[in-house]
């Protein structure tokens, strides 16, 4: 089962993921794909950390996402948080259309379960920069794929969330 999560900034979408990865009954592995690149971002990741459920065995990988959940062994819930920063790593990539594609073959092929979360970029203002017009550009094109492969997608606001697809198995 496929889950992918969106919402804006604090909209309450980890809180959703780690709760449905919970209630999986699995063993669960929480996939930390940021990196602390200034003093903000580390006291972000911290405050992840001091939040999340113990039950969670966490890997910490900005870029290679479809390796390690390809190569999980066992029946596992993997929570990957989030989608939106590791696009952010790999947005300069010459091989990010790559590891995009890996991605959606995992996830297509896998048969854990695997939580997706992401923030929703594009419903705000046009950036006024090329970087983040292409960040922005490539999100949506992301989202529109996870979207696709995706058992179940949730939108996420002021903590609460809308089913915009379920798939049945």
């Amino acid at each position: 089962m496929i889950y992918f999560i969106l919402g804006g900034a604090r909209s309450g979408k980890s809180k959703l993921a780690e709760k449905t990865a919970l209630d999986s009954g699995l063993e669960m592995v929480y996939l930390a794909t940021a990196t602390a690149g200034d003093e903000e971002m580390h006291a972000r990741i911290e405050r992840h950390k001091r939040d999340r459920d113990e039950a969670f065995t966490v890997i910490e990988e900005p870029i290679e996402i479809a390796s390690v959940i390809e190569n999980m062994a066992g029946e596992v819930c993997i929570l990957v948080d989030c989608l939106t920063l590791w696009l952010l790593n790999i947005l300069e990539d010459s091989q990010r259309e790559t590891k995009i594609d890996e991605l959606l073959h995992v996830l297509a092929t896998t048969q854990h379960t695997v939580i997706l979360v992401s923030n929703e970029v594009g419903s705000g203002v046009v950036p006024l920069s090329p970087l983040g017009r292409k960040f922005v550009d490539e999100s949506g094109f992301l989202h529109q794929k996870i979207a696709k492969v995706a058992d179940r997608v949730q939108l996420v606001m002021a903590g609460l969330s809308v089913n915009l697809k379920e798939t049945f198995a």
